[in-house]
């Protein structure tokens, strides 16, 4: 799997992932350049199942193990079925341990999100891989002498994430975390000859750990990287909204408000974003970052990225869909053409009134929705001719709306001005 888009001219991909800020740390960068820009490396990255699905703050990970296989390299995504039982180590309090049952449903899913980013066919195939394969046959003896005994206790107390925790406590199953992912280096080196680990900033400790490790264990040698944590401008973190975390499932965050978190991105952040997770050329990305310094209210960059990362996640119609849902809503096309899970995705995202009966009046309707604070100011808009119904004028303070206009026989989109809109849906 090889991609032109890669920079195999005028920089090597060491460079390449230099220029996009994408190596924040790393064990040795002339190895690490050795290994990544001549011949072909086995790398992993690491995705522990602690929700049903992956979120944007995973995009970086996911994003970076599609940019190396393009690049010929080949990649085990491991899925912590035995890691996802216990959780790194939180600098607030004590993880909750999940049941087993639903951490190994957790896996399947994860896996199934992974599979849009890599390929698993050709020289350099993907290989999805499970810590709980080795580590679940492994007895607490055998753990001990042969792992264990290997990690200073010193060095342990030492990590930030612990020192944060030792005075309000950190049990042994979470202290341990660190020796069952160095573990995971270990043996993917040894079963499948993997050189390369790489991680989030926060994950250094962990993974020069079992850099380590391999090293202890006569092995090796191999390297590692860590990318750096995404963040924003503001100030607030990145992956949130109002609404909570951005998921990759579309099932918990809709294929429409996805692509709205890109397109919402400032315009501080956007050029970044591209960087980190676009897979366009570096000419394309400076073209992209240009533009943005000259028209930032064209939002040309968030709208690229937007439409590329929807695509990879969701795919080409899905994002159709998105794209189509968002000039509608606004008057710019046909809501008739949108398909009722995108339309009352969404209304949701604006405010989406759910209301049974019989239908008030459109100033009626403008007041339940929000977009005006009362009858008297909606009769107002009204008569201004601020008001639109399915993007339709409507000028008179009495008008009804008729249930054949309903779109899907149940959606209404309401708009005030040109960029205020909110959605009713009628359940009879």
């Amino acid at each position: 799997m090889t991609d032109s888009n890669l920079p195999h001219g005028r920089d090597s991909l060491t460079d390449d992932l230099r220029w996009r800020g994408l190596i924040q740390d790393s064990t040795g960068p002339d190895e690490l350049r050795e290994l990544l820009d001549d011949g072909t490396a086995t790398f992993y990255v690491g995705f522990d199942p602690t929700a049903p699905s992956l979120h944007v703050g995973h995009l970086m990970q996911v994003a970076t193990a599609r940019r190396l296989q393009l690049a010929g390299h080949r990649p085990l995504l491991l899925v912590g079925g035995a890691t996802g039982q216990i959780g790194d180590p939180k600098e607030s309090a004590e993880r909750t341990l999940n049941p087993p049952e639903v951490v190994a449903g957790w896996v399947q899913r994860i896996r199934d999100q992974l599979a849009p980013f890599v390929s698993y066919t050709g020289a350099n195939a993907a290989q999805l891989v499970n810590n709980l394969e080795w580590t679940g046959e492994m007895s607490v003896v055998e753990f001990l002498r042969d792992v264990g005994k290997h990690f200073p206790v010193n060095k342990m107390l030492a990590r930030e994430v612990v020192r944060a925790r030792l005075e309000t406590g950190i049990s042994f199953t979470e202290f341990s975390y660190q020796l069952l992912q160095a573990n995971d280096f270990f043996e993917l080196h040894r079963r499948h000859g993997c050189q390369l680990q790489y991680g989030g900033s926060d994950q250094w400790g962990n993974i020069t750990a079992g850099v380590d490790y391999v090293r202890r264990r006569g092995a090796g040698p191999v390297q590692a990287f860590t990318t750096p944590l995404v963040t924003r401008s503001d100030g607030t973190k990145f992956g949130k909204t109002e609404g909570g975390a951005v998921w990759l499932d579309p099932e918990m965050t809709s294929p429409y408000a996805f692509y709205q978190f890109w397109v919402n991105a400032d315009d501080r952040d956007v050029t970044r974003y591209l960087r980190y997770f676009s897979f366009r050329s570096r000419e394309e990305l400076e073209s992209l970052e240009k533009e943005t310094a000259e028209r930032p209210a064209a939002r040309t960059a968030q709208r690229a990225l937007a439409e590329e990362l929807t695509t990879l996640v969701h795919g080409a119609e899905e994002t159709r869909q998105a794209v189509a849902a968002s000039q509608a809503l606004f008057g710019r096309g046909s809501l008739d053409d949108l398909a009722p899970e995108t339309l009352r995705a969404a209304l949701s995202e604006a405010g989406l009134v759910v209301l049974t009966g019989e239908l008030p009046d459109v100033a009626g309707l403008l007041r339940d929705s929000g977009l005006v604070g009362g009858l008297k100011e909606a009769r107002r808009v009204i008569t201004e001719g601020g008001a639109y119904v399915n993007n339709t004028r409507v000028t008179d303070v009495d008008a009804t709306v008729d249930p054949a206009t309903l779109l899907h026989g149940r959606y209404l989109v309401l708009r005030r001005g040109k960029r205020s809109f909110a959605g009713v849906e009628l359940r009879r």
